[in-house]
């Protein structure tokens, strides 16, 4: 007959992903002619608990190569991007985001650069799509069968037989040792 016993271990509770596109602009110093491409680097990001959500701060650099003066010169304008996104992650049972929890976030889709527009003045907008995936890990309990009856052993059986053990008397000097 089995027996149950509860052990107390880390598993992921909750886990969502999130895309994001969000519209950002930069003013610029010359009044662009072309973009002439557009480039996200340095991604850092760090999940926290904010309540009953998850929250994610986060920063990138843009940089936008662009010409000006009828497209005889180019430049390269930068702009460090900080976010703060939240999530409203579906936990699994009766899990909370009380207690000791870990929150793990992973860029499934690194930040890219998308719909580059000039506009009137010396601005240029442009999109950024995102996808985050969010992982929270916390307590829970797994209930196992313990069986009650213990395996029998193996009888462990040597493979030497009576006539080695005389071969090994018989060869054996007893001066060896003197």
């Amino acid at each position: 007959m089995a027996s149950y016993k509860e052990i107390v271990t880390k598993a992921i509770i909750g886990k969502g992903k999130k895309h994001f596109k969000n519209n950002y602009t930069i003013e610029t110093e010359n009044k662009p002619t072309t973009v002439l491409g557009c480039w996200v680097i340095n991604h850092k990001f760090k999940g926290y608990k904010s309540g009953d959500k998850v929250g994610v701060d986060g920063s990138f650099d843009i940089n936008i190569w662009y010409s000006y003066d009828n497209d005889s010169k180019t430049t390269v304008i930068n702009k460090k991007i900080e976010y703060n996104d939240l999530f409203n992650v579906r936990l699994r049972e009766n899990a909370d985001l009380s207690g000791d929890t870990d929150i793990i976030v992973r860029s499934l889709k690194q930040p890219t650069c998308s719909g580059v527009n000039i506009q009137d003045d010396n601005t240029i907008s442009f999109n950024i799509e995102k996808e985050l995936g969010v992982e929270i890990v916390g307590e829970t309990k797994v209930k196992i069968a313990v069986e009650d009856d213990e395996e029998p052993w193996d009888e462990i059986v040597d493979d030497v037989d009576e006539d080695t053990l005389k071969e090994i008397d018989e060869k054996v000097s007893e001066d060896y040792l003197k």
